[in-house]
């Protein structure tokens, strides 16, 4: 008899409506009200925290704006030592205690006045933030593998949009109320809402990179600082994630100084961001699990990014409804470009970090994110409101730039993990 044409089919339950929008685990489930829960806190307290700083504390905007800046310097030296720690510790116990101890110091803030003891909250608040964020980063990497990984950290990015959302319409809230008491009372109510998540986080289940390990001890491996192409692909990755500053500063001094579109568009444009990141961030991660997937995102992003300031810079010389139009069109194109920039950057961060160095790899990564992205405001600013056509094109050249050079970069860092786990690490005697 000839050979049966009939063959097996596996039947795959087909997942239905509503579990194609939530996360694809339980755990990512319990991350992304995690990340919800947790913005909710920080979108509350940000919110109204220029009046905070203003009303309670009692500074002026420029100190409050160089306090934010002092704290900025010294968070980025201690970076990778920070990540070393998390490494040391576990992942998620220093998740867990930076959780704890952020919540702690916003019970602080109502006690603050004058600018000497802001800035020294600052500092010690951006140095807790800086190590649950290595922990928390080290975690997510290590609890989580290949396309799982991608999807529960897009789902987790778009949890914090949702939180930010709800955090601010409760800051909006309490500032409606035009009462400095209340006002003084959002640092204790983000406290406790702090409190909660920390606890949250607590509970999470262990990963493997959580427990005492052999290799730590008996082998000395390149640090972080070594890996040249790593830390060379995040300042690439800095620049890139630049379209921050185009999103959050420079379309919108634009829009108010040289375009006569109504202000009430800024809403509009922050509101179709919101919903666009929600609702696209994890269509927008597909396929950025791997290295060769995170640098075409990457180049997707490079391409959203220059097709925005092409349509920005011409609002210059539109009218009417044509002005908003455009506005809110390179609004949305700079959000694509925030979108996959984020996926590719999670993609390349997760492939190319040393697995034993997790946390000390997130360091570098915000080390070099850091140089990437920390004069932007300032020279994206002055080139498109002070250049005008020309200003706007050297901006997307740079970001062209940036999108070119960390392809080498990448495969840099890959030379560097391949050389290194291949027998380049220096044995201890036991």
């Amino acid at each position: 008899m000839g050979a049966s044409s009939h063959r097996l089919v596996e039947c795959r339950p087909v997942p239905s409506l509503v579990d194609r929008f939530l996360p694809p685990t339980p755990l990512a489930r319990k991350l992304s009200a995690q990340s919800i829960l947790f913005a909710v806190g920080e979108g509350f307290f940000l919110t109204g925290s220029a009046v905070f700083f203003t009303h309670i504390v009692g500074l002026s905007a420029a100190q409050v704006g160089l306090g934010l800046t002092v704290a900025g310097v010294v968070t980025f030296f201690f970076a990778v030592p920070l990540g070393r720690l998390a490494d040391r510790v576990g992942p998620q116990r220093m998740w867990a205690a930076g959780a704890l101890a952020e919540a702690v110091l916003y019970l602080a803030w109502p006690w603050i006045s004058g600018f000497a003891s802001y800035v020294a909250m600052m500092i010690v608040l951006q140095l807790v933030s800086g190590a649950g964020g290595a922990g928390r980063g080290a975690y997510t990497l290590g609890i989580f593998s290949g396309e799982e990984r991608i999807r529960s950290l897009a789902f987790m990015r778009s949890a914090l949009n949702i939180g930010f959302t709800f955090g601010a319409l409760l800051g909006g809230l309490a500032l409606a109320t035009n009462s400095d008491s209340l006002i003084r009372m959002v640092p204790l109510a983000t406290a406790a809402i702090l409190g909660l998540n920390a606890a949250l986080i607590s509970r999470l289940p262990r990963t493997s990179h959580d427990e005492p390990k052999v290799t730590p001890k008996q082998v000395i491996t390149p640090g972080a600082l070594r890996n040249k192409g790593f830390l060379a692909l995040n300042v690439c990755d800095g620049v890139l994630s630049t379209n921050q500053v185009l999103l959050n500063v420079v379309i919108p001094l634009w829009l108010v100084q040289e375009t006569d579109a109504p202000r009430v568009l800024l809403a509009w444009l922050f509101g179709t961001n919101t919903v666009l990141a929600v609702l696209l961030q994890v269509s927008a991660s597909r396929g950025a699990e791997s290295v060769p997937g995170a640098l075409r995102a990457a180049r997707i992003s490079a391409a959203f990014f220059v097709l925005s300031c092409l349509i920005v810079l011409v609002t210059h010389d539109t009218i009417g409804w044509v002005t908003i139009a455009l506005v809110w069109l390179g609004h949305v194109t700079v959000t694509g470009a925030e979108l996959f920039q984020s996926a590719g950057h999670w993609g390349l961060v997760a492939e190319l970090s040393d697995p034993d160095r997790r946390g000390e790899y997130q360091g570098a990564a915000r080390l070099g994110g850091t140089v990437g992205q920390v004069w932007a405001p300032a020279a994206y600013t002055f080139l498109a409101i002070n250049w005008g056509t020309p200003g706007w094109l050297l901006i997307g050249g740079i970001v062209v730039v940036a999108a070119i050079g960390i392809h080498p970069a990448a495969r840099a860092a890959e030379r560097f993990l391949q050389a290194d786990h291949s027998g380049e690490a220096t044995r201890l005697p036991a």
